[in-house]
């Protein structure tokens, strides 16, 4: 297997952590990782990206521009963003929801339609998957599983063994949230996804 993942979301939807599970989790199913993190003003709701490479050998942990095989977004605009790094019908799976940068509740900028986010995400793919995750997390109690529930998803597409998805969240989480985490994550694998934002 040889999948190039790019994750991103804004701070404090937990895209760190994420990556590093599924960093983890390829590594204790044999293969090689290179990960990479950029974290701009993350705490003020700024851009969170990670590059996560895997592969048999792995020589670098940047992935350019056109050559995602998924993308990950945690949020819509972050997709909308980031779509020129996929490849030409790579995989885009997008939480539907929005969470306006700064710039946007100041007023000097716009936040784009639903229209336009597919617009861009169509123009690099057909191959979008819409998931709501935030309704989801809500659904099960707690917002802070909306990272699992985005692994769980992005799951369906990698050739790693569910068991050590599961292993893995578990050796990354404190005891008491693990199992709703593990049903976040058992969520996320049945969540079909579909075409349209709203």
């Amino acid at each position: 297997m040889k999948a190039d993942v790019m994750i991103t979301g804004v701070g404090g939807q937990g895209i760190i952590l994420a990556s590093d599970v599924l960093g983890e989790v390829a590594i204790a199913d044999g293969y090689d990782v290179k990960k990479t993190d950029t974290i701009g003003m993350a705490q003020r709701g700024g851009s969170v990206i990670s590059h996560v490479r895997i592969a048999d050998k792995v020589y670098s942990p940047l992935i350019k521009k056109g050559t995602a095989d998924i993308l990950l977004a945690f949020e819509k605009l972050e997709a909308a963003r980031w779509a020129d790094y996929l490849k030409k019908d790579g995989i885009a799976i997008v939480n539907n929801h929005a969470l306006p940068p700064l710039s946007v509740s100041m007023g000097t900028d716009r936040y784009p339609s639903d229209e336009e986010i597919l617009a861009i995400l169509k123009a690099h793919t057909d191959r979008i998957y819409i998931v709501e995750g935030n309704k989801r997390a809500q659904e099960l109690g707690n917002i802070r599983t909306l990272n699992v529930f985005m692994l769980g998803c992005l799951s369906r597409f990698l050739p790693l063994k569910a068991e050590t998805w599961q292993e893995g969240i578990i050796q990354r989480l404190p005891q008491k949230v693990q199992q709703i985490n593990l049903n976040a994550f058992e969520l996320g694998r049945k969540e079909t996804g579909h075409g349209n934002l709203s």
